[in-house]
Parts: C-alpha cells; sequence; structure tokens
C-alpha cells in the first residue's frame, strides 16, 4: 500500500509539473514569446532569458516558475525514495535484470499485481494492461482495432516508454532476443507500433519472471515466453 500510495503521489507530482510548463508556454506564447525546447535548467534559463526586460509580464510567470521549480524538487525526493524502495524490494530488483526497466517501473509492476498467482497465464497480463488489440466485428467487416487501453493507464505507459528505451539504445550489452524481435518489428510497422508489441511481451516476461523468480535471459525466445 506504501508503494502503490508513493508512486501515484510522485506521479500526481510530475504531471502537475507538466501543466505548469505548459502553462507558462501558452502564456509567454500570447505575447508573442515562444520558448524554446528544453527541460530541467534548460526550460528556465530559456524562460527567464525571455523574460529580461519584462518585468510586467515577470511578475506573472515567476511565481508560476517558482511552483514549477518546486514541484520538480518534491518529484525529485519521490525519485530518491522508489529508488530506495526498489533496491530493498527483492521483485524489483529481479525486473530492473530487464533492460530499459528502472526502479520506478518495476516498483510500479510489483505494486500493481502484488501476488503473481492473480493471473493463471502470463498472458493474461496483457489483456489485464489493456496492450492487446480491440477486434471489430460487424457482417462482412473483421480486423483487429488499436489497443483496449483498459486497467492501469500509468503502468501501460511505462512499460510502453520501457519498450522505446529497449528499441532506441544502441549500447551492445542491451542485446537480447526480445529487442531483436522488436527492431524487426519495428522495420515492418514503425516505432509506436512495434513498441506496444515490445510492451505487451514485457508484461508476459514481467509477470513469467515473478512467477518463476528467474532473471531476465536475453536469449530467450520472445514468441515463447
Amino acid at each position: 500500500m506504501l508503494a502503490r500510495t508513493l508512486i501515484a503521489i510522485r506521479s500526481q507530482i510530475v504531471g502537475m509539473s507538466i501543466q505548469l510548463s505548459n502553462q507558462i508556454r501558452g502564456v509567454m506564447k500570447t505575447f508573442g514569446l515562444i520558448v524554446p525546447k528544453g527541460k530541467g535548467r534548460v526550460f528556465e534559463a530559456n524562460v527567464r532569458a525571455l523574460l529580461d526586460g519584462r518585468d510586467d509580464l515577470a511578475r506573472i510567470i515567476l511565481p508560476l516558475l517558482g511552483a514549477w521549480r518546486d514541484m520538480r524538487s518534491h518529484a525529485a525526493e519521490f525519485d530518491r525514495q522508489l529508488l530506495a524502495a526498489a533496491r530493498h524490494d527483492k521483485a524489483a530488483v529481479l525486473l530492473m535484470t530487464i533492460p530499459g526497466i528502472g526502479p520506478v517501473t518495476a516498483l510500479s509492476f510489483s505494486a500493481a499485481v502484488e501476488d503473481p498467482g492473480n493471473f493463471r497465464r502470463s498472458r493474461s497480463v496483457g489483456a489485464w494492461l489493456g496492450l492487446t488489440t480491440r477486434r471489430y466485428q460487424s457482417g462482412e467487416v473483421d480486423y483487429d482495432g488499436h489497443i483496449s487501453r483498459r486497467g492501469d493507464r500509468h503502468l501501460r505507459s511505462l512499460l510502453y516508454e520501457a519498450a522505446v528505451v529497449m528499441l532506441t539504445r544502441s549500447r551492445v550489452r542491451n542485446d537480447s532476443v526480445l529487442r531483436t524481435w522488436g527492431l524487426a518489428l519495428k522495420e515492418r510497422i514503425g516505432l509506436k507500433r512495434a513498441a506496444v508489441a515490445v510492451a505487451r511481451k514485457l508484461a508476459v516476461i514481467i509477470h513469467s519472471m515473478l512467477k518463476t523468480g528467474e532473471a531476465f535471459k536475453p536469449s530467450g525466445e520472445p514468441a515463447t515466453i
């Protein structure tokens, strides 16, 4: 319960900081000031540079910028707490043997599933997270649509991000049969759809690992896991 609460609050804080940065960009755009792309300190530096000589607008933006900075500070503190919690969680440590799976994703999955025995088959986890395609059948129409997007939205997005990392990271030590399979899929259907497929495989693999207690096997066949 504590882990789930920490994850949920951290997610809300991150969301609030993003909303504040978007609001700052929107207000400044209204006055013809376009904030260049950038995050963190780069974003703040860009905003302050654009406000130079605009004291009237600065009186509105700087309080928002201060609130945004505070949110980021709180998010960083929650990240440190999550990292410490993950290091003391056997399931999270096990899941972090997967390339692309960090402490937040590992702890989130472990906390969400709780007991791997809740799922008789590992393949059922993909459907539980909304990572399986919807099927349309009506008269002569019969085809697969987009993923259902049911279940835990936050965990689904974390697995998708992990899949993107796996498909875009070039380090040789992160090579695996799963990554090779995903890269081949990427060439045929594009990064986004391939990342969804890899995220679905990751959900299956992670559940299987939680059940068996075995670390990630780079040579494991994704089709049979």
